[in-house]
């Protein structure tokens, strides 16, 4: 097996959500193989800093700051990054948002912030990517998608449900795409130590239970996701599209109610 196999050299990547969290982990992470990285967020200066820290660090690295509700903008975004390199090898899209309440409780508002999103938003991404990456017959997309895509529990109806909706678009853009040299895939992490999960955190007893929920009994770093989503982008991984790798710890494999002590 070749060294290089899960080497980024000579790849331009777009990471969005690269502002903080599995998005900035991920976008120093590509730079550490070697990838020239477009560190995108809706914040500006949270892009700013990660980009930064790639330099800083000796990678190559820019800001890009980009909200993926705003069609036009992703696509002149990736557009220009490939005028700007010369290809758009690797797209990776993290930013998601949850309302938890029960389904009873939703308001319309409550329902548009988040499967516009979560929905929208990633197929904009995979819109914008997929042009550039068909016509130019090479790329990989990794969006994340999320144990809850399989698993649920009260308060996160909507949010499941986009999140196995990510899934199925990831299937159908590979199929779709397949024939042109794309490859299409998700992550799907389980509970990790994010902006976004930080509510769940300030509650001692609901951050030890999700803890203890997985085969591993604690939670996962955003640097955990690194590897699973530098393996996708990768040439390690030619022979793999419209597949979801589950980066959850265990969660989704064992049932977790009961230790008979066997």
């Amino acid at each position: 097996m070749s060294e290089g196999l899960f080497r980024l050299d000579g790849k331009n990547a777009v990471v969005v959500g690269a502002g903080a969290g599995i998005g900035q982990a991920v976008a120093r992470g590509c730079a550490v193989q070697g990838a020239w990285v477009a560190c995108a967020d809706v914040s500006g200066p949270g892009a700013a800093t990660t980009a930064r820290s790639i330099s800083d660090a000796g990678g190559e690295a820019r800001a890009l700051t980009l909200d993926i509700l705003d069609a036009d903008a992703v696509a002149s975004a990736f557009a220009e990054v490939r005028a700007e390199r010369g290809s758009l090898d690797i797209v990776v899209c993290t930013p998601g948002v949850n309302v938890r309440k029960p389904l009873l409780q939703y308001t319309a508002d409550d329902f548009d912030r988040v499967v516009n999103l979560n929905l929208r938003g990633n197929l904009h991404v995979l819109q914008a990517a997929g042009r550039i990456m068909a016509e130019q017959g090479s790329g990989s997309i990794v969006l994340f998608s999320s144990i809850r895509s399989v698993v649920v529990e009260p308060g996160q109806g909507v949010y499941a449900a986009t999140k196995a909706g990510i899934v199925q678009m990831v299937r159908a853009l590979a199929s779709e795409l397949g024939p042109k040299g794309v490859r299409v895939n998700a992550v799907a992490p389980g509970v990790v130590d994010t902006p976004l999960t930080a509510p769940i955190k300030d509650q001692p007893d609901w951050y030890a239970a999700y803890a203890d929920r997985s085969i591993l009994k604690r939670w996962a770093s955003p640097e955990e996701m690194v590897g699973p989503t530098v393996f996708l982008a990768s040439d390690a991984a030619s022979y793999v599209t419209g597949t979801v790798l589950f980066a959850d710890g265990g969660w989704t494999a064992v049932d977790g109610r009961f230790d008979p002590g066997l």
